[in-house]
């Protein structure tokens, strides 16, 4: 389970408070794949770091009953000094995963070769989502945070991506965050509406599509 207890979130932006979050209590469903939609900058994005504890709330509290993955494809908690291989064990190590295990999977997946012993910063930008999405899937989580990447890579690297998602799929959920409305069709069954710091939950994916369609459309 995860859950908002009166969680607010504002940012100042020259001297402008704009609200993210108002005071939002809210418990995600358990075992539902569930989309987070709303207008450009309406902080979907933000909601997803509060989720994965990349950020704090300015109140309240959020309580994680459950294994939550970071936003798959997030490469900006990998040092860029370490190799790929250091970075992946590093991360299995937080996790309480055997590193050995888990450099083998990412080493195979993501195809990386000689480069895994470069440092990451030496990477270009495909190189690093392949790293972050190869030690998203080598991880077993509950739920998985998607923030608009769910394959990488050329088309024989993004069918590879397809595959182990929903091998890891028939064991967890999602909470997905996309601009594509096939996308959320195809992966969600309900949906959170964020509209001016307000957060509508919707048991039907459709209805809260349809009601953000209508909110984009004013």
């Amino acid at each position: 389970m995860i859950e908002f207890e009166n969680v607010r979130k504002t940012y100042r932006l020259s001297g402008v408070e704009k609200v993210i979050l108002n005071d939002l209590s809210f418990a995600f469903p358990a075992k539902t794949n569930v989309a987070i939609l709303g207008h450009n900058g309406a902080g979907k994005s933000t909601i997803m770091r509060l989720i994965a504890g990349a950020e704090l709330p300015d109140r309240g509290r959020i309580h994680r009953k459950a294994r939550v993955s970071w936003p798959l494809g997030f490469t900006g908690g990998f040092g860029g000094d370490m190799t790929g291989l250091e970075n992946a064990r590093f991360v299995a190590r937080m996790y309480g995963e055997d590193s050995e295990a888990v450099v083998a999977f990412v080493e195979e997946f993501s195809e990386l070769g000689p480069s895994m012993r470069l440092p990451i910063r030496t990477y270009s930008s495909g190189m690093r989502a392949r790293l972050a999405f190869g030690v998203s899937m080598a991880i077993d989580f509950d739920y998985y945070l998607i923030d608009e990447i769910t394959a990488v890579g050329d088309t024989r690297f993004k069918k590879k991506c397809d595959a182990v998602f929903e091998t890891k799929l028939e064991k967890a959920n999602i909470i997905m965050i996309s601009h594509s409305i096939p996308t959320i069709r195809k992966f969600c069954e309900s949906a959170c509406l964020l509209d001016k710091g307000e957060l509508s939950y919707f048991e039907n994916v459709e209805d809260a599509i349809d009601r953000h369609e209508h909110n984009q459309s004013q």
